[in-house]
């Protein structure tokens, strides 16, 4: 038996309870988690929101981002190897359909998410099919393996942007926004402005590098903007928030001609009057999924072992899996990092 974090059935909260290990199947590996972090999904799910309700049939464990051992593997596995240590892409695509044949694996209609399809990686081991395992070179940090999947988002966002040279917002300090300064900033962004209406994020935004940190509950952002820009307004915005607000006033804030990428995913439909902040503007809008599968990897890789990207700023908690429920709280404070459970 093995203890994992279980959403034993529909409502809100979890349970650490002992369950059967996986089974090791054709393609598998078998991976003996030493870390796993604590994303949004998971704080959705722990909660039982509208969109955890439509979407996970309990009894399911949770949890997708991970870092771990390669302990067995199955029949017909490749490039992957007992004793390795992996971190994981967790999409798991389909492999045939039209989008992973054209190399958009990333956004494959037939998708199975770790951690919300299938069981996760909040417990002692779990079962990852071989594509997924993401091989790290010896001595990379434990605790960076284990966030990789998320800084894969940032760095995707950043890279789809083209920052290098521009005047950036970056709307939403969560996790993957406070990344994306680091990214940003490594791949040549001028000045990188970011709006948080959290003061504990905000301050850490200052921290990891911003050069200018605004709440907008407390200033008008648009009109800051604009006053640090010139009148011209940002090249790029990056949301990272989902809030209705922080996309109207991020597209405000984008100039004429501007990119506005949106990794960020509001939790109902939202309304924009496209003509003035789209359309005759002459914006481009790049919807983010994810990471590309497995571009993003290669990238993600070299920023931390070439350009020592330092992910150490961005973890604030390491907690025993026993006191996750402390880490879902602090989640749901926003008074926190990433926030690593330790098996």
């Amino acid at each position: 038996m093995m203890k994992a974090i279980v959403k034993p059935r529909p409502g809100p909260g979890a349970e650490l309870i002992e369950v059967d290990p996986p089974k090791v199947g054709p393609g598998d590996c078998l991976i003996k988690v030493e870390r796993a972090s604590i994303c949004g999904t998971d704080y959705h799910i722990y909660r039982w929101d509208q969109w955890s309700e439509s979407r996970i049939r309990p009894p399911r464990i949770f949890g997708h981002e991970c870092a771990g051992t390669v302990v067995e593997i199955g029949e017909g596995v490749v490039g992957v190897k007992k004793g390795d240590f992996i971190s994981a892409e967790t999409h798991i695509a389909c492999g045939h359909c039209y989008f992973c044949r054209t190399g958009l694996a990333h956004i494959c209609r037939e998708v199975k998410i770790l951690g919300v399809d299938i069981d996760g990686v909040f417990a002692e081991y779990v079962r990852i099919p071989y594509q997924n395992c993401w091989v790290l070179p010896g001595g990379f940090p434990t605790d960076y393996a284990s966030v990789m999947e998320p800084f894969g988002n940032a760095v995707h966002s950043v890279t789809e942007a083209r920052v290098e040279g521009e005047n950036v917002l970056i709307t939403g300090a969560g996790p993957i926004g406070l990344m994306s300064i680091m990214v940003a900033r490594s791949y040549g962004a001028n000045r990188i402005i970011v709006a948080e209406i959290n003061d504990y994020r905000l301050e850490m935004a200052g921290k990891v590098g911003a050069d200018l940190v605004i709440n907008p509950n407390e200033e008008d952002l648009v009109a800051k903007v604009q006053s640090v820009t010139g009148g011209i307004g940002v090249d790029v915005v990056l949301e990272m928030s989902g809030a209705e607000s922080a996309i109207t006033q991020g597209l405000k804030s984008l100039r004429g001609g501007g990119r506005f990428v949106i990794l960020g995913i509001p939790k109902r439909p939202i309304t924009l009057d496209i003509s003035p902040l789209i359309v005759f503007k002459q914006a481009t809008v790049i919807g983010v999924n994810g990471r590309r599968m497995f571009d993003t990897w290669f990238r993600s890789t070299r920023l931390i072992l070439d350009l020592k990207i330092d992910l150490e700023m961005i973890i604030t908690h390491r907690l025993p899996m026993d006191r996750f429920e402390e880490g879902m709280e602090l989640m749901g404070r926003g008074e926190c990092g990433k926030i690593l459970l330790l098996p």
